[in-house]
């Protein structure tokens, strides 16, 4: 059913954002709904259980399409690649003539959304409760926009008049009532709700119509070992799932209920409990607090530690949103650093410095803030698109179409021979049962479970089990620099001072300071964002090891409630100055989108007032007066850089004070301009040594591995060449775009970097896709591209055909911000790219998120959003990852392999014995079931991952040649083996199908053969009474079921290269022994009582050695078809290579025309942008944002 088309029916919930949804208004129809309700009854609840499955039929049987301003229902639908479908019903909040008189009355805000949502004359507002966030109707814009937020078109000085002096008692309970409570509201899910999730899964109720039906023919005890160990399992998930609620439940319960002090229009201050508060409330903001919510600072400032959100425990100083009288909204006017205003939920306020009160306005509460939005991302994790699971659905769905061939069948069968129409449909059903193995989900789930144990084990925790399989897939791995290449710390290594034209020598580092006073003393004193707490200085490393090397001190305010109390004096140890010291007024702190921060100081005491500023040593000399950066600017700093040093830009002005100059009202564009350049700190930053032996590892697993960091780009190749992710060998082409301006394009250089000094390492050549080898004439030398953050935003923006050939040997990214190394992730996926990301939690966090693996270094609370996190901070962790991940697919494989052949298996046996209207006994379908196949689907998992990652993945899906081959030809030696025993067995002279003692008689519970003279001795006649299945064919078909089982069972449990051999799965292999020493057993036994259980019959000696001899060749076949032919990556290749086979992804098709194409890459070239009034085509078609489009003709 379609959507039906009409005015205002469809519009977009979070346009833009990361959980974009269409929403579709529907409104209820009584007759639709109580033909629903008849369909529910004649149905015996099934048609209720498709809608619970299928949501949108649900919405589409009982309700109209309608506009959404109409509808009470609401359909929503996901944009991405997975269309899921919720619905929700709209409710409304009802307004009393009295309440909105009176808000009416005091509201200051006539533009705002709560005056938009009320309905009026009937005062109510229609809402929807969307994964825990209220969505408020406005009726101006008719769509539903977000409740619990200030709205971003405000500007400073609006906010500061609308909302600075807090609100009157009226409005607050209107603005509580319509935006809801402040709450982080993670409510322990009761149990029965999670049992009543967990059985209504399609799995669960196909298991319980196969224990329905086996209860129905008397299988008892399967259908009684089935139950118990659904049981199990669903108690083991529902545990685990409790866990997990009552776990994220504790971390945001303690800041649902905080005491908070609110400012109210003339009322002054007073206690609220957090959870009353809503958008525009004025707080007032204590030291040592958690904040409830995301606030505004527009008094005072204040030291917060914002570990929750970044990972990092680093004092982060807030300053008060200025009251600039402008019409830019507040966030464009500061586009840049506009969070330095913004205090965040769960943050803690470390220090507050004011005159007065620290306040701030309530600008985002309950999920809307940023530690909601961090619980949520957990309660709401994206989906995984995966071609295992996709493909593991068509398998189960041709699965289900093959059980109703054999449905016919087998209703054919009975009915032409007279059978009852209860037991025709009883047989008929149970193919269903044995086409499609219920286990098959458990069976799977257990390899991922051993996966994640083994994970845990090597101190990596994973919170989404079901990207394990997808570590097995990644190809390409990005690595943050800082913390997770190389180490946290570092070390004032020189001191670069400027004189105005050129650089002078460097000051080396000894020991305590030697520098005298003067602007560049100044800067490493004072233009960092340390504070003292607890008695000792904390902050940013780099600004620890700079200020320690002035030996001067921060001496605190004593009261510590002026904003001015940051007074910096010369230590003891310190060279004498002739400055009592500095006292810092402003500070416009670090961010790492403009890669610089300043502050504006005064001398103690004296009347001289200075700014200074320290950064990107680029983005410094940018903001300084081009007589004062040095000529060799670029090639001092190139010196540096490429040997892998940090380097730090410094500058300062002196501020005329001319004309009463209000230090406060300055804003940051005011003072950092017209600086003078005063020089360079060089830092040294060590690799951890762990990484270069993990990056050589990767290599040579043909993983690529590219660099994504904030730091500088020479800084970032050297690192690059001397953890082997770049060879030395290799060209490295700098990528440099130009914005364009009033007198010409957009343009691109490419540049290639000169090695400065080889290093004595061993060369390691880090992978990057290379021609193909069919084109052995085609070869290039290595290169690699690098290029900044802001060259990659204008190739994204006006070279976006370029884009994709450069991202297919792009390697190292630097001055990248948090939001460009998301997008850059993404543009890896477009690419066809299975991409893993590791980062230490500082500014990865998107990052991490929208890769398919993201691992974080980092055990803050940060790290919860990423999929994986590892104790081990360091990058062996990767390996580990991968190496589990691929042994958990090939694992994945092998469980699907055998349960589909055991499925086969039995479904070939029974069909056989169908046609001589018999089957199998219950006691020989819980041996095959219980005994042999649930054991084995337990215990193959059990293999470890190899110790070594071999220089190829496994295969990511099922419908590939290998996987469909291997299965489809052990299905034929299957039905082979079990047609060849039941025809042959039929043909020998001793058979009979009506006297099952033809080959031997019962005698005393044991049978005595005489083989010698081919006749049979019998010690007693006490014949004993055949049981219904007994029969020649039962027995042969049964015995060659059971063992064949095993033997599949034996070839596809692979071991090398993914998993280690399958000898040292001594579990398994116990298990392997043991079930065929009794099939052995069962099939020589000769016990009269062991016999009539089973529902077997005695056959000749030789007959049973023949039985032994076909499984002999089946093994044979099977085992030497899966090493020879169907593991054979040289046949494979060869087969690629004689049919012309090229992969389908895009990156590989991208890579095979870069190979031919004698132009690329450009080396010391300039390229402009292409007029947007030309139309851009290539050979390779345009890459288009934000979908990748493939227009490639190969």
């Amino acid at each position: 059913m379609g959507e039906t088309l009409m005015k205002n029916h469809h519009a977009l919930l979070n346009q833009d954002e990361e959980n974009e949804m269409d929403i579709f208004g529907y409104r209820s129809s009584t007759c639709r709904k109580s033909l629903c309700i008849c369909g529910y009854i004649f149905s015996l609840g099934f048609l209720w259980l498709i809608f619970y499955w299928k949501p949108e039929w649900h919405v589409w049987a009982t309700c109209i399409p309608c506009s959404l301003r109409e509808a009470d229902v609401v359909l929503l639908r996901t944009t991405d690649a997975f269309k899921e479908h919720t619905w929700k019903n709209v409710s409304s909040i009802q307004l009393s003539a009295s309440e909105y008189k009176s808000y009416s009355a005091v509201a200051q805000d006539v533009d705002s959304v709560i005056n938009k949502a009320v309905i009026k004359p009937d005062l109510w507002v229609r809402y929807i409760q969307v994964q825990k966030i209220r969505y408020i109707w406005d009726e101006y814009s008719n769509q539903f926009t977000k409740s619990g937020i200030l709205e971003d078109h405000y500007t400073c000085a609006s906010i500061h008049e609308n909302f600075g002096h807090g609100f009157m008692k009226e409005e607050q309970d209107v603005r509580r009532l319509i935006c809801g409570p402040n709450i982080i509201d993670v409510g322990i899910v009761p149990i029965w709700k999670l049992l009543f999730k967990e059985v209504l899964s399609p799995f669960y109720v196909f298991q319980l119509f196969s224990v329905c039906l086996w209860f129905a023919e008397e299988y008892i005890e399967y259908s009684v070992a089935i139950i118990i160990m659904s049981v199990i399992c669903i108690g083991l998930s529902v545990y685990t799932l409790r866990q997990q609620s009552v776990k994220l439940h504790r971390l945001v319960e303690s800041h649902n209920n905080i005491k908070v002090s609110v400012y109210g229009k003339h009322k002054g201050i007073f206690q609220e409990e957090s959870h009353h508060l809503a958008p525009g409330d004025v707080i007032v903001i204590e030291r040592n607090s958690i904040l409830p919510c995301d606030a505004l600072l527009i008094s005072g400032t204040c030291i917060v530690n914002e570990s929750m959100l970044t990972g990092e425990s680093i004092p982060v100083t807030k300053t008060p949103l200025p009251s600039t009288d402008n019409t830019e909204p507040w966030k464009v006017h500061s586009v840049h650093d506009y969070k330095r205003y913004v205090l965040f939920c769960g943050t803690q306020v470390i220090q507050t410095k004011s005159s007065d009160f620290v306040k701030a306005v309530v600008m985002r509460t309950g999920f809307n803030t940023a530690k909601g939005d961090l619980v949520r991302s957990i309660l709401y994790p994206k989906p995984v698109n995966y071609k295992l699971y996709r493909d593991a659905l068509v398998f189960l769905c041709c699965l289900i179409g093959l059980s109703l061939v054999g449905m016919v069948y087998a209703i054919v069968v009975f009915t032409l021979d007279g059978a009852e129409v209860g037991e025709v449909v009883k047989k008929a059903l149970d193919v269903i049962t044995i086409a499609v193995p219920p286990a098959l989900p458990a069976a799977l789930t257990a390899g991922i479970i051993y996966a994640q144990k083994r994970l845990e084990k090597s101190g990596i925790f994973c919170i989404s089990p079901q990207r394990i399989n997808l570590c097995g897939s990644v190809n390409l791995f990005c690595f943050d620099k800082t913390g997770t290449l190389t180490e946290d710390g570092l070390d004032l290594w020189g001191i670069v001072p400027s004189n105005g034209y050129r650089f002078q020598d460097i000051i080396p580092i000894t020991g305590g300071s030697s520098l005298s006073w003067g602007p560049l003393l100044g800067a490493m004193a004072s233009c960092h964002s340390l504070i003292v707490l607890d008695g000792s200085v904390q902050g940013d490393p780099l600004d620890l090891k700079m200020f320690e090397f002035t030996c001067w001190d921060i001496v605190e305010d004593p009261e510590g409630d002026s904003e001015d109390s940051m007074t910096l004096k010369p230590g003891p140890e310190a060279n004498k100055v002739t400055v009592e010291g500095i006292v810092i007024l402003q500070q416009f702190p670090f961010s790492s989108g403009l890669q610089r921060m300043s502050v504006i100081t005064q001398i103690l005491n004296g009347d001289e007032y200075a700014v200074y500023m320290k950064g990107a040593p680029e983005m410094v000399a940018s903001f300084c007066k081009p007589d004062t950066v040095p000529i060799n600017f670029s090639d001092e700093l190139e010196l540096y850089t490429k040997q892998g040093f940090r380097v730090i830009g410094l500058a300062y002005k002196v501020l005329d004070r001319s004309g009463n100059l209000n230090i406060k009202a300055l804003k940051r564009d005011e003072v950092e301009c017209d600086l003078s350049f005063l020089g360079l700190l060089v830092m040294e930053n060590r690799l951890k040594l762990e990484t270069r032996p993990v990056l050589k590892e990767l290599s040579n697993a043909r993983i690529r591995t590219v660099m994504i960091t904030g730091d500088n780009l020479q800084t970032a190749v050297t690192v690059a060449r001397n953890s082997g992710m770049i060879s030395e060998r290799s060209n490295v082409i700098l990528v440099d775009a130009k914005e364009p301006t009033d007198s010409r394009l957009a343009s691109i250089r490419w540049t290639v970097v000169q090695v400065v000094k080889p290093k004595s390492f061993e060369e390691v050549d880090i992978y990057i896709d290379t021609p193909d080898k069919s084109n052995p004439d085609i070869k290039k030398p290595p290169y690699y591209f690098a290029m900044t953050g802001n060259t990659y935003e204008i190739i994204l923006r006006y070279f976006n055909n370029l884009l994709q050939k450069i991202l297919i040997n792009g390697t190292v990214f630097a001055r990248m911000s948090p939001g460009q190394k998301s997008s850059l992730v993404e543009e890896f996926q477009k690419l066809g790219y299975y991409v893993g990301m590791c980062g230490d939690g500082a500014n990865d966090c998107g990052a991490l998120k929208m890769a398919h693996v993201g691992i974080s270094l980092s055990e803050q609370e940060a790290s919860v959003a990423s999929p994986f996190t590892s104790h081990t901070p360091n990058i062996e962790c990767v390996p580990q990852l991968l190496k589990e991940g691929r042994a958990a697919l090939v694992t994945s494989f092998c469980v699907f392999k055998y349960m589909a052949l055991y499925s086969m298996i039995q479904y070939i046996g029974v069909l056989l014995l169908y046609w001589k209207k018999n089957s199998y006994g219950n006691y020989q379908f819980l041996f095959q079931d219980l005994a042999i196949t649930t054991i084995i689907s337990v215990t193959m998992s059990l293999n470890h991952a190899y110790q070594k990652l071999a220089p190829y993945r496994p295969p990511a899906q099922l419908i590939s040649p290998p996987l469909l081959l291997s299965v489809i030809f052990n299905i034929i030696l299957s039905l082979t083996l079990q047609i060849c025993g039941f025809l042959i067995v039929q043909n020998q002279m001793w058979y009979s199908s009506s006297d099952i003692y033809s080959a031997c008689r019962p005698a005393n519970g044991s049978y005595l053969n005489d083989t010698t003279g081919n006749h049979y001795i019998l010690q007693s006649q006490d014949p004993t009474v055949k049981t219904e299945y007994q029969s020649y064919e039962n027995t042969t078909v049964w015995l060659l079921g059971t063992l064949n089982c095993l033997i599949v069972a034996f070839v596809f449990s692979k071991g090398q290269p993914f998993r280690r051999p399958i000898y040292t799965n001594y579990i398994f292999v116990v298990v392997i022994l043991v079930q065929v020493a009794v099939s052995l057993f069962l099939l020589f036994a000769n016990i009269s009582n062991l016999y009539t259980a089973m529902e077997l019959v005695c056959t000749p000696l030789l007959w049973r050695g023949s039985i032994i001899i076909m499984l002999l060749i089946i093994l044979s076949l099977s085992y030497v078809s899966e090493e020879t032919l169907i593991e054979s990556r040289t046949l494979w290749n060869l087969l690629k290579s004689l049919t012309n086979y090229r992969s389908k992804s895009p990156y590989k098709k991208l890579q095979r025309l870069l190979s031919k194409d004698s132009d690329w890459p450009p080396l010391n070239h300039t390229e402009l942008a292409i007029p947007t009034d030309v139309a851009i085509t290539s050979e390779l078609g345009d890459y288009v944002n934000p979908s990748f489009e493939n227009n490639e003709k190969l």
